[in-house]
């Protein structure tokens, strides 16, 4: 395939540079793909297993393992509430090589948000294995519009990781920014596109809002020891005793104190953190927190051509 070729393939709205970025590295990455994937020998780590799909919105304290990533996730409903309105879903693909973390969170409380969360889940169960992210927001966009005629509104973060390559691709519908940890430089930054230096913020409104919304993606390559905390609004809507919000950079500089030697332990560590800071009073809404260390095990053997045909797939550059 020519390296023209190539280009159009990834030649997406707002990520030319990303999608060239990732050409450049396909016939190198081509070459070190071993046929091992990797599983957890802890009998307390969830393996998800071939077209697994695993997750919901009660309360849960776990930690799982997909090819490329090990993870935990918690998740805690407003008031103790046995469910709440933050959904939460990890899938993987048969072959091993596509995994997804979806995030989404329904705005209120209450009986009747508990019912939409569980419709929203059905939602996402349902469009879960639709490749290209934007197609999955633009379904979920449009049949939850349908649900939610009262005025409630959901934020979803959607994220696919293709291990073949080590790249993360992210679509985000109006949720708050993950934070990435790049072992390389051992730095914490926000994990968001941005297009000659200004954030794309005009696109990817929330879940409900509008119909139809138009939704793009971007993928960033993880290297080894990376990671990616993923989280609803309840952390950066804490206050202090005065009213004062901790907010995206203060939870950044929050993070930025963590030991990320112990990435088991972060989770636990950033709720602790946002505990003190609130002066230790009870979280005003549901919570979840989820944390990828990304140990870059290689899933089964694929040629060039198929990863190309995957990406672009994924992408939406061609259909499913």
């Amino acid at each position: 395939m020519s390296s023209d070729l190539l280009a159009l393939c990834f030649e997406i709205p707002y990520a030319r540079t990303k999608g060239r970025q990732l050409i450049e590295s396909l016939p190198y990455l081509s070459m070190s793909m071993s046929s091992a994937t990797h599983q957890s020998a802890d009998p307390a780590v969830h393996n998800l297993q071939c077209m697994e799909v695993w997750g919901g919105n009660e309360g849960v304290e776990s930690a799982f393992s997909v090819p490329g990533f090990d993870a935990w996730i918690f998740a805690q409903p407003f008031a103790g509430a046995g469910q709440g309105g933050d959904v939460h879903y990890v899938s993987m693909c048969g072959a091993g090589k596509i995994s997804r973390f979806a995030v989404a969170d329904i705005s209120g409380h209450g009986e009747r948000i508990g019912d939409l969360a569980l419709r929203l889940r059905k939602l996402m169960r349902k469009h879960i294995n639709t490749l290209d992210q934007t197609r999955f927001a633009q379904a979920i966009n449009r049949e939850f519009s349908n649900l939610s005629k009262a005025g409630s509104y959901a934020t979803a973060l959607l994220t696919t990781y293709f291990a073949p390559t080590d790249h993360l691709i992210i679509c985000n519908a109006g949720h708050p920014r993950p934070l990435w940890y790049r072992a390389r430089s051992r730095t914490w930054a926000f994990l968001d596109q941005e297009i000659e230096g200004r954030a794309l913020r005009a696109v990817n409104l929330p879940l409900g809002v509008i119909e139809p919304t138009h939704y793009v993606q971007f993928a960033v390559k993880l290297d080894r020891g990376d990671l990616v905390l993923i989280f609803t609004d309840s952390l950066i809507e804490a206050s202090d005793p005065n009213g004062q919000r901790l907010g995206e950079h203060g939870l950044l500089a929050l993070v930025r104190t963590l030991d990320v030697d112990h990435p088991e332990m972060i989770n636990s560590m950033v709720r602790d953190a946002v505990a003190t800071f609130s002066g230790n009073r009870p979280a005003e809404d549901d919570q979840t927190l989820i944390v990828l260390h990304h140990n870059a095990a290689d899933p089964p053997h694929q040629s060039l051509g198929e990863k190309v045909r995957v990406m672009a797939t994924m992408l939406g550059v061609i259909g499913n």
